[in-house]
């Protein structure tokens, strides 16, 4: 049995290996002339291009660990098979169960190394991108936050829209609204940069005031609005810079934890979260469908070789794997909007091929 384990790791390992390079060097060659074509519009050099095109490759990776582990899992026991291995090694013993078995490890860990690079290497990839285009424009995609904590003056709500966050942390070109009890505009906070440490303090730089008149200040003779200037202010808010930095970034920037900690902010500042937590729990669950692509895979060394060579069982795993990335995405798109159960819509494309897998696997196992 360690014999046939060595046999089909190596196979295996080296066919999803070769596949995903294939992949990843088409999709990189894709992305370039993509963002050559963005390039020359921005009047940006040839290498920006090319070390953006770069940094997208690691998500491109992530996105398609599935697919390559499909078709790679399908052509090393497609190979098998036409060379008669396969059937040898069912005469000698290995039955459905134990082959399944057998796939079930090499499934695993892709499975945990597709997590391990889309929680620590794509996020940080995706974040230098972001930070290269944010320094060749000086802006970046901006965010809204909600902060619901009240002073001792008056209890207020505010409402911060932040610019574009740079490499080192810092925040640029804030603006703050800070409302009363009755949803009145009272002061608007405009600043230049900040910096916001761990208890959600905010130091604010060039900072200029503008400040309404409430209803307790408010005379039948005068009402004035008034502006002020300063090099420095601090500000108080429940606003953590885990929370903003992770506002500020992309939905594709954030790793798992990154979306947990964003969604639950979202929730108690009774925002619409949903697309925060199906992201979160694809994350979680995406992994997992390594182990469903090389389930899905076992059947193909069952078919014989008069039904299809190793070419045809290939496009049909391609094709396979192109429907289960759609599927994953619908199924995304269509939580959102139908307003499903987060983890549900998130894990209905992997239940459904596993079971299309087991299906099939099961009626070419008693019929073929």
């Amino acid at each position: 049995m360690k014999t046939v384990r060595l046999l089909l790791y190596r196979d295996i390992a080296g066919s999803v290996v070769f596949v995903a390079l294939t992949f990843l060097a088409l999709f990189f060659f894709i992305d370039f002339v993509e963002e050559l074509s963005s390039a020359s519009r921005r009047g940006e050099a040839l290498a920006v291009a090319a070390l953006r095109a770069l940094f997208e490759a690691p998500g491109n990776l992530y996105e398609l660990a599935p697919i390559a582990v499909l078709i790679g899992t399908i052509y090393a026991l497609s190979r098998l098979a036409q060379a008669s291995e396969f059937t040898i090694l069912r005469t000698a013993g290995l039955g459905p169960a134990r082959a399944l078995g057998l796939l079930m490890l090499p499934g695993a860990l892709f499975g945990i190394l597709t997590w391990g690079w889309g929680e620590w290497v794509v996020p940080q990839a995706e974040r230098a991108s972001v930070a290269l285009t944010a320094a060749a424009s000086s802006s970046g995609p901006g965010a809204w936050l909600k902060n619901n904590r009240g002073s001792a003056e008056l209890a207020r709500s505010s409402a911060v829209h932040v610019a574009w966050a740079s490499p080192d942390g810092r925040l640029h070109q804030v603006r703050i609204f800070e409302f009363d009890a009755d949803s009145r505009l009272v002061r608007r906070i405009e600043a230049a940069s900040a910096e916001v440490d761990r208890s959600g303090r905010w130091q604010l730089m060039q900072v200029t005031l503008t400040d309404w008149p409430t209803a307790m200040t408010t005379t039948l003779t005068s009402a004035t609005v008034k502006s002020t200037t300063t090099s420095s202010l601090n500000w108080n808010s429940s606003l953590t810079p885990d929370v903003v930095s992770a506002a500020v970034l992309p939905l594709h920037t954030m790793s798992t934890t990154d979306l947990w900690r964003y969604s639950r902010h979202l929730a108690t500042q009774e925002q619409a979260a949903q697309r925060y937590e199906i992201r979160f729990w694809k994350r979680v669950l995406y992994p997992l469908a390594c182990l469903v692509m090389t389930a899905l895979a076992l059947p193909f060394a069952y078919l014989h070789a008069r039904a299809g060579g190793v070419g045809l069982k290939v496009f049909g795993g391609i094709m396979l794997g192109i429907s289960f990335v759609l599927a994953n995405h619908l199924a995304g798109h269509l939580g959102l909007l139908r307003d499903w159960t987060p983890w549900i819509a998130a894990a209905a494309p992997s239940l459904a091929y596993l079971l299309l897998s087991l299906a099939a696997f099961w009626w070419l196992v008693r019929y073929r």
